[in-house]
């Protein structure tokens, strides 16, 4: 039977997707906290390698959030009602706001515990030295793990000058809660994906069969700096992931080079799990660590780092220092 809307119609159906593609959440000159989508379809737009890009300069404008916010350049956005990415049946408010402080596009609260997968890319397992695994690694990091894709990487005094490393990772938003779904259903739980960065500390990893501590420490998961809806990207295998130190390339790697599929470890990650709304999945990072240049490469105060995914998933810009 159908239900009625208080004027005796039927009620809407259910939204299957948010009103936007490309979400930012932030805080505004008013110092209140807003999301919503850039107004500028240029920023965090097609970062595809293989799409010409428009020159910036010609544009005034810069490709990514990350970009323009680090050269102080305005981003107007198109504010949505609530700030929440996870409200599918929020509008647009009609209005515009220009981001003052770029925030990470889930709050702490709204993701949780962050799901993480481990030797996910086959070139990866073999800078390693290791065997592929027939089923995902999977570890936590604390959701005080979470920073904005703009702030500095604070390294706390317990981590060694040789021993922090960066791990550019996609970052999959889950927008509907589920459990013990299929390979075949992963897609439609799937709010959109973000770019992260697997922060670790490497002596601390060594130190213990577990990986949460060293990997777990606060500021730890740089996300965002935006959601790009999964609408924009259907097939996640299309995506190329970058990171670079001080203006040198580390990182440049296609995620399908994944051993296990999006939809594989959303599935797997489900079975016997519920995954609420916001939970953050991180799949793994390509090759080319610090820990495996040689020599190795640690991050240090004051290093400047960028890591970045294509199709509009944007870039992350941290200057890396310590506390």
């Amino acid at each position: 039977m159908a239900i009625l809307n208080g004027n005796g119609g039927q009620s809407p159906p259910a939204a299957t997707h948010p009103v936007w593609k490309r979400w930012v959440r932030f805080r505004g000159k008013d110092g209140n906290i807003y999301g919503g989508e850039p107004v500028n379809t240029e920023i965090d737009g097609d970062a595809s390698p293989h799409k010409s890009q428009p020159n910036p300069a010609d544009l005034g404008v810069y490709i990514t959030v990350g970009q323009a916010i680090e050269k102080k350049k305005d981003v107007l956005v198109r504010t949505i009602a609530g700030n929440s990415a996870l409200d599918y049946d929020a509008p647009f408010t009609g209005e515009t706001q220009i981001i003052d402080q770029l925030l990470s596009p889930v709050s702490q609260n709204e993701a949780g515990t962050v799901r993480c997968v481990g030797l996910n890319y086959k070139e990866h397992a073999a800078e390693m030295k290791l065997a592929l695994p027939s089923r995902p690694t999977v570890f936590l990091k604390a959701n005080t793990c979470i920073a904005s894709a703009s702030e500095p990487i604070l390294l706390p005094s317990n981590v060694d000058y040789d021993e922090a490393d960066y791990e550019v990772e996609l970052a999959v938003i889950i927008g509907k809660q589920c459990k013990n779904i299929s390979v075949a259903e992963a897609a439609d739980y799937i709010l959109g994906y973000s770019v992260a960065n697997d922060v670790t500390a490497r002596k601390h990893q060594d130190q213990t069969s577990q990986w949460s501590y060293a990997k777990g420490m606060d500021g730890f998961c740089p996300l965002g700096p935006c959601i790009v809806s999964a609408q924009l990207v259907p097939d996640a295998r299309v995506l190329n992931l970058k990171t670079s130190l001080n203006g040198k390339i580390m990182q440049d790697g296609s995620a399908d080079d994944m051993i296990f599929s999006i939809p594989e470890i959303v599935s797997y990650l489900s079975q016997g799990h519920t995954l609420m709304p916001g939970t953050v999945i991180i799949t793994g990072t390509p090759c080319g660590i610090g820990i495996s240049q040689n020599p190795p490469q640690f991050l240090q105060p004051g290093d400047q780092l960028r890591v970045s995914i294509s199709h509009g998933l944007g870039t992350q810009i941290c200057q890396i220092a310590r506390y």
